[in-house]
Formats: C-alpha cells, structure tokens, sequence
C-alpha cells in the first residue's frame, strides 16, 4: 500500500479551512492508498484547530506561533510528515481550495504516466467558473488552459501540487528563507535546475477565487506609509526575498534591477497604472 501525506498551513480562514476539509474528504474512495494530514495552525484565534478537531479528529495539528505565513507554515508540516514516514507522496493543499472528487485519482494517475518522477499540478479556476486562477506556469507566467492533456510547465504555484518520493529526495523540503509567496515558484525553479519535469493535469482539479489583484504596498489610493508597510510584510513583497529567488534563479543584474523597481514602484505607483 502506498501512502500520501497531505499538507496544509491555515490562519484564521476558519469557514474556507473547514470546507476545503470537507471536499477533501469526499474525493473518490482510492484502494491500495493510506492518507494522512499535517495541518500548520499558525496562531489561529478564530477557533479553526478546536473546529477541526472535533470535525476531523485523524487530521494531525501542528502548532505554529503566528509568523510562519504560507511557505514556513507548508514547510513545518512537510518536516514533520517526512519525520514520521517516508511517505511515497506528498501533496501541498491550499486551506481555500475546494478540490473536485477525482482531484487526488487524477494526480495519482498522471504521477504514475511519469513514472513517479515528475512533479503534478492541478489547475484551478473561480467559484463562478469564469477564469482559470492558479496551477502550473509557462516561461511567459501564464498558466496553460487545462486540454485534457498534460502540459509542461516550468514552475507553478502551490494550491494543488503532488511531490513523489522520488523528487522529494532530490529536491527536499520548501526554502525556510521565505516567509510566504515565493516558496512554491522557488521550488519549481529548483526543479528545473535538478532536471525535474513538472505537468499540469488536463482537467481541473478545483476551486480559488484570485486574491487581491493590486496589492496594498502598489496601490496609488493607500498613503505612502502604509504602502511602505505592506511593502515589506512577509505577505506583501519583501524586496530582500524578491531579491534572493531572483538571484538563485535569474542571475545578479536582474535580481538588483527588480530590487530597485520594487521600490519605485511602491513610492510612485502611478507609473504602472495603465
């Protein structure tokens, strides 16, 4: 029998944590497959871990303190799932994606066409169906409408991602460096580097609605003083993050040139605005 560790971090998103839970529970009965979750509780204060445990009593709870945000929240459960087995898969899960019933059949049946050795994403699109919202990236950041195929993709975000063992031991857990965003595309660069294929999964796979789309810290109608601030939050754009994935992946000059951009834009953000 196979096993999957499924991984989540969750803040305060009490009402989405608790249905994303649900769907999760009812995709399609797998054989000859043991599942298991690991859940960050970063600091929850809205009664999210008391929620699920009297809902989902198996879901195993890691206390976090409040500062982890997405990526180090994604990353303590991951550390602590491969601390306790070395599971043949891993999947990281978004606390507000609401996944379809055959989301963890159609993984598993295209990790198996690879031969368990590349990475799997799944697409997303919104509650109203209008618009795919997240999943796998080509090199110009698009993600490729889901054809019933695989897709390549060169990086991807972290809403619905399958790791085999396989990759696992080469790549490793998430980069504790980054607080929140820019873990997931961190990883698939990393892919890229170590000669690991990453496919998006021809269908999708669930439900995000698309967050905010002009952040705070570039938005020209919030006073400078608070753009500044929301600037350097670990889930706004923290330039010295921006900076370290930029120069790991794209070298030196770019990595100083978005640095400097980062800044002019937050302090004169009516320049972008088309």
């Amino acid at each position: 029998m196979q096993t999957i560790a499924i991984l989540l971090t969750v803040y305060n998103r009490k009402k989405e944590t608790l249905s994303c839970l649900d769907y999760l529970y009812k995709q399609q009965s797998l054989t000859d497959y043991s599942i298991d979750i690991y859940l960050t509780n970063d600091g929850c204060t809205d009664g999210t871990p008391e929620a699920i445990k009297k809902q989902y009593p198996k879901v195993i709870i890691i206390k976090g303190d409040g500062n982890l945000f997405w990526n180090r929240g994604m990353y303590t459960a991951w550390k602590k799932a491969a601390e306790t087995k070395d599971y043949d898969f891993y999947l990281w899960l978004n606390d507000d994606t609401f996944t379809y019933p055959n989301m963890l059949a159609s993984l598993l049946k295209s990790s198996k066409s690879k031969n368990d050795k590349a990475i799997i994403v799944g697409a997303t699109q919104s509650v109203n169906h209008n618009k795919i919202t997240y999943g796998g990236r080509l090199d110009n950041g698009k993600i490729p409408i889901p054809n019933g195929t695989l897709t390549e993709v060169t990086h991807f975000n972290g809403n619905i991602v399958l790791i085999p063992q396989y990759v696992y031991h080469i790549l490793g857990n998430l980069d504790y460096y980054f607080t929140h965003s820019k873990g997931d595309f961190d990883y698939g660069l990393r892919a890229q580097k170590k000669g690991i294929k990453m496919f998006q999964v021809g269908e999708v796979l669930g439900e995000c609605d698309l967050h905010e789309t002009l952040d705070k810290w570039c938005d020209p109608d919030i006073p400078f003083k608070q753009r500044w601030k929301a600037l350097h939050r670990p889930n706004g754009m923290p330039p010295k993050e921006t900076f370290h994935l930029e120069k790991r992946h794209y070298g030196l000059i770019t990595a100083l040139f978005h640095y400097c951009t980062i800044y002019l834009r937050c302090i004169f953000p009516q320049i972008w605005i088309k």
